[in-house]
């Protein structure tokens, strides 16, 4: 005993109470006595039922939701095409000439501003796509369950365990789902050919270049009477390519807030799917009170219900031509300007911040301060999760770190997004490093399936497979790259080397009608025009509601938002 408490005497043990106090401890026992197996495993049996319908409920809206976006942004990348297409066209005619863009369509500057500028598009998925889908697939539950008899509250909407008995037909419905081709961007059926934008592309080009021209008196060298033909080829080409790129994103990558609210919780208090009635009851009865219910509308369990504007029609509305300025919403984080900032501008700014934190990483990253670069872009990735490139320059850090195991993880991020040859490179290169040599090899193999002519993961694939008497067929790096003809020594050796290395052989482009001019090799540099924006500068400890707006300062700051108005297209130097 301590000597704090040696003046204590210990006390002798009263069999009379140890025997009650054992009588006692008998009855709480008993009290609490393990209940019968068969009501246990009741029990269990439906919190596992009760758990199986949120997650095929959870997993239908998340299947759903990304063929929306698989479907949306089909009908913006044709409307781009569209609209957007010939104006970029008319800008490299301008520098490189008429038949320019036939013979140079799928080239790697062109493909480089394609991926940046859908890549900004695809951005804003979430905010765009989600809130529709959501309501849409709602809409097609709740008269799936009015159809089956299951009522639903005009207040809190459809609650999920009255689907509980239908759980069956729910499953059916979901596996279905689930056995359809995984969504991607491929034109819509429904939509036609882009004649309006090749018409509007000749016109352009006949005021400015054509015999007709007002503004020359003769046409420019290169413009004959085949002009319409290589113009028209032209557009078709890049149409194609603006295609390919989008294909390189997977939409699966996309919308990550709707996805962590389905799979975990979809608010605060600890529902999953329960509180979507109350968040959609109202928006439906609302319309079908404005616009009355459509006819069939009971047996759209597989259409989308409220608010669809000529479903898979050309009048089908586009999401991404809607603004975002709904206003009154307010900055989560208080940098902002507290309830007069739209979504679209909080969307602004929530951009330039991760830029600003990514560009502190790359002074750090050349400074070789590779644990603070890390920092940042971590920092960078949290507040714009759909923008791969952070994942990529994080992986880049982790690399220069030797942190294996979270460059491939942060290149794994990256190509869930967009499947790229920068993610997997890098992942090639860490997976090389932990051992995983079978992996490192299909990563490279994928990579030269986007890029054929990669040089980088060409000798990295070389180096990385047993040497034989075959690696004599390599040709120089300079050759892959620069050699245009079939029948050229180089091109005949490394379409050997890709057979034994099982690769995609590089492809011959289409023969053209028209023969290639030295107008056509020139090389030219797209680049995004920077875009200047009000920062609001928070003083320390001040958050946005704390202000009036008028004692609200700001600075201009410039940064690159590629889009598709802003760019500037010229001959490259050097």
């Amino acid at each position: 005993m301590p000597a704090k408490y040696s003046h204590v005497k210990k006390r002798t043990t009263n069999p009379k109470k140890k025997a009650t106090a054992t009588i006692q401890s008998g009855k709480d026992s008993s009290r609490h006595k393990k209940l019968p197996n068969h009501l246990d495993k009741t029990i269990t049996n439906a919190m596992s039922a009760v758990s199986q319908l949120e997650r095929a409920i959870a997993k239908i809206f998340l299947i759903r939701f990304e063929q929306d976006i698989a479907r949306l942004f089909s009908t913006h990348v044709f409307c781009v095409a569209l609209i957007h297409l010939p104006t970029f066209m008319m800008r490299c005619i301008t520098v490189g000439g008429s038949s320019w863009v036939a013979h140079n369509a799928d080239c790697e500057e062109i493909k480089d501003f394609f991926r940046s500028v859908v890549s900004m598009d695809l951005r804003q998925a979430g905010e765009r796509v989600s809130t529709k889908s959501v309501l849409w697939s709602y809409t097609a539950l709740r008269e799936f369950a009015l159809s089956n008899n299951v009522p639903v509250c005009r207040k809190r909407g459809l609650h999920s365990l009255r689907l509980l008995p239908h759980y069956d037909s729910l499953k059916v419905h979901m596996d279905s789902l689930e056995a359809m081709p995984h969504a991607a961007f491929t034109k819509p059926p429904h939509l036609g050919a882009l004649t309006e934008g090749l018409e509007a592309l000749e016109e352009a080009c006949e005021l400015k270049y054509g015999e007709k021209s007002p503004l020359r008196s003769t046409p420019p060298p290169g413009w004959d009477h085949q002009w319409r033909t290589k113009v028209r080829m032209g557009y078709e080409r890049l149409a194609q390519t603006l295609w390919r790129v989008a294909r390189e994103f997977d939409v699966s990558g996309y919308g990550c807030v709707l996805r962590e609210k389905l799979t975990t919780k979809w608010c605060d208090c600890g529902c999953s799917t329960d509180h979507l009635g109350e968040v959609c009851e109202k928006t439906v009865r609302e319309d079908e009170e404005g616009s009355g219910v459509r006819s069939g509308k009971q047996r759209e369990w597989d259409g989308r219900g409220s608010g669809v504007l000529g479903w898979e029609t050309e009048e089908e509305e586009d999401i991404w031509d809607i603004d975002l300025d709904f206003g009154g919403s307010d900055s989560e984080d208080g940098d902002g300007f507290g309830s007069e900032m739209t979504i679209a501008q909080m969307m602004e700014i929530r951009f330039i911040k991760a830029e600003r934190e990514k560009e502190f990483g790359n002074a750090a990253f050349r400074r070789g301060e590779y644990q603070r670069a890390v920092k940042h872009y971590k920092v960078a990735h949290s507040i714009e999760p759909e923008l791969p490139h952070y994942q990529l320059n994080l992986a880049a850090a982790h690399l220069k770190l030797s942190n294996w195991l979270e460059a491939e993880e942060a290149c794994t991020k990256a190509l869930g997004q967009h499947r790229s040859i920068k993610g997997y490179y890098r992942r090639s290169k860490a997976r090389r490093m932990l051992g995983k040599i079978d992996e490192a090899v299909q990563d490279l193999r994928a990579a030269l399936k986007i890029q054929p002519s990669n040089n980088e993961a060409l000798d990295e694939l070389l180096s990385i497979l047993p040497p034989d008497d075959s690696s004599r067929l390599a040709p120089p790096p300079s050759s892959l790259a620069t050699s245009s003809s079939s029948t050229s020594p180089a091109l005949r050796n490394a379409g050997s080397l890709y057979d034994h290395l099982h690769l995609p052989k590089l492809k011959q482009p289409k023969q053209l009608p028209f023969a290639r001019s030295s107008n056509d090799d020139r090389k030219i540099k797209i680049s995004s025009i920077p875009v200047s924006y009000e920062v609001p500068l928070m003083p320390a400890g001040k958050t946005s509601t704390e202000l009036k707006p008028k004692d609200l300062k700001t600075r201009t700051e410039s940064f690159i938002f590629p889009s598709w108005e802003k760019y500037t297209v010229r001959l490259a130097t050097g």
